[in-house]
């Protein structure tokens, strides 16, 4: 017998318009009740705007939104919390100041006592395998952990549809699985769940249903478990995605950057100490650094960036000379360039526009400053270079930082360290937020920058990103770096397992698992 139920959530003829910008023209798509349904697009594709729409923050200029079979204007996001819509933003609505629990309860619709509130986010947590502490003020928080509360406030409503915006990004390949058991769990029940990512592998494992958008436009609706993670990224981009070129018979010359038993006290109540990390880093060569956040990866960016100082000049050496006690403009003169995690205030400045915002990093190592004074045609010339180079959506160098989308934000700020040809580069999420294609051209800068004789230390929490790019890994974890080790000769649940918190060999715990299962 035919399914008669309605769908749960149809969009006819979507179209969203801004100043220049079409950004949805004539979207179609359909959602059926407990369906796993992926939202695929480069940046600038018309995702974000689209799923504004569906959680009432923004309002079509054209078409109709049918919700359980009953066309309807979806006036704001409370309207569609009470239609039973939750949302997980990539990009975060949170109070600095106030703790996990605090900012849990603005977002809540429903008046809950905070101790009950507290039993119900525990549950979630343990439910889910993600490690948060509800009393910890956000402020002490890294990226990923602050997207943590973003799932755990929706997963609170017991959403019809929940949309979930890159929510892997913050865990291991072993708690990826249980989300995603848990989202098959509550699909199951009649929840249907639309998904954002870029790992388009994940979109291949979880998903039923792929609508793919490019330029605004739905190019096809497709069953993703039959098509490959390259064939879907190429229907995102219209034309072939390149591989990466990483040139056979590669060799590396002697270490550039040395880090030698680097231990650092924790900073406040909620830092992270570090505990003797040591790791060299060769000419030519990339080494990363995977972990889950939280783990010490900020202070470790933080200590090598030169925003703070080692307690030993030679804890840190670049090109033999000891750099420990520098400041950040001192180290970038000495030839190292960083790029923080947080790329909205940390890595750019928003209210700057582009031009001012390679001055904050480039003035020195690009000679913008003469007698005191940039050089404003310099610097306007080096802006222009990182949008055309890199291929950033910007009108110009004049733009706003805060003006382009997230995705074309992080291509500027990977584009304005490389282009100034660092000895090393340490760089943390890298194509954070980014399309495949994107990727793909920033993960070539890095090894063409590598090939050209730097010295890189990559800081991610994408695994996939981590093997494709690196020549030899090492596991962050409670603020300890594991052994280094050669990419190729290590498998993806060994390092699963160090990110985790189990220490020593990997290998060993991986057959003691094994040996336990099969008893």
């Amino acid at each position: 017998m035919a399914n008669l139920e309605p769908l749960r959530l149809e969009l006819k003829g979507i179209t969203k318009r801004f100043p220049g910008v079409l950004a949805n023209d004539h979207v179609s798509v359909q959602i059926g009740a407990g369906e796993i349904h992926a939202l695929l697009g480069e940046n600038g594709a018309g995702k974000s705007t689209l799923v504004k729409m569906i959680y009432g923050i923004m309002q079509p200029d054209a078409g109709e939104i049918i919700w359980n079979g009953e066309a309807m204007r979806i006036a704001s996001p409370k309207a569609a919390r009470k239609l039973g819509i939750g949302m997980v933003f990539q990009h975060f609505s949170l109070f600095d100041a106030l703790t996990v629990l605090e900012n849990i309860a603005l977002g809540l619709d429903a008046k809950i006592s905070q101790r009950d509130l507290e039993v119900e986010i525990r549950r979630v947590l343990d439910q889910y395998g993600l490690n948060l502490d509800p009393q910890r003020v956000v402020s002490t928080l890294s990226v990923g952990e602050r997207q943590r509360i973003e799932i755990v406030r929706a997963l609170l409503l017991n959403p019809k549809l929940l949309i979930m915006d890159e929510p892997t990004s913050v865990l291991t390949p072993q708690e990826v699985e249980q989300l995603f058991e848990t989202l098959r769990k509550l699909a199951a029940t009649g929840c249907s769940i639309l998904y954002i990512s870029h790992k388009l592998h994940e979109i291949v494992a979880l998903c039923e249903t792929a609508t793919i958008l490019r330029g605004g436009k739905v190019v096809t609706t497709c069953d993703p478990r039959t098509k490959t993670s390259r064939a879907m990224a190429e229907l995102m981009i219209g034309g072939s995605l390149k591989e990466i070129a990483k040139g056979e018979g590669r060799s590396f010359g002697a270490a550039k950057f040395e880090v030698r038993n680097l231990s650092m006290a924790k900073r406040g109540d909620f830092g992270m100490a570090l505990e003797k990390i040591s790791f060299a880093v060769r000419a030519g060569e990339i080494f990363g650094i995977a972990g889950v956040a939280g783990n010490g990866q900020n202070e470790l960016l933080e200590v090598l960036g030169g925003e703070f100082l080692a307690p030993d000049a030679s804890a840190i050496r670049l090109n033999g000379a000891d750099i420990g006690q520098l400041g950040p403009s001192a180290r970038r003169m000495a030839g190292l360039c960083a790029v923080p995690e947080e790329r909205n205030g940390h890595a750019a400045v928003g209210e700057f526009n582009l031009t001012d915002n390679v001055v904050l990093t480039a003035r020195q190592r690009r000679g913008f400053v003469l007698r005191g004074f940039v050089d404003g045609r310099k610097s306007s010339a080096f802006a222009s270079l990182v949008i055309s180079t890199f291929k950033v959506k910007a009108q110009g160098p004049r733009d706003l930082a805060g003006s382009l989308s997230g995705g074309n934000l992080q291509k500027f700020i990977m584009g304005r360290e490389i282009l100034q040809a660092p000895d090393v580069l340490i760089v943390s999420q890298p194509t954070w937020g980014v399309d495949a294609g994107a990727a793909s051209a920033i993960r070539q800068a890095l090894v063409d920058l590598a090939a050209r004789g730097s010295a890189i230390v990559v800081i991610s929490q994408d695994l996939d990103e981590l093997l494709e790019l690196s020549d030899s890994l090492a596991v962050i974890n409670l603020g300890h770096l594991s052994d280094m080790m050669k990419v190729g000769e290590i498998s993806i649940d060994e390092i699963g397992l160090l990110m985790g918190g189990v220490h020593g060999s990997a290998q060993a715990q991986v057959l003691e698992a094994q040996h336990a299962h099969s008893l």
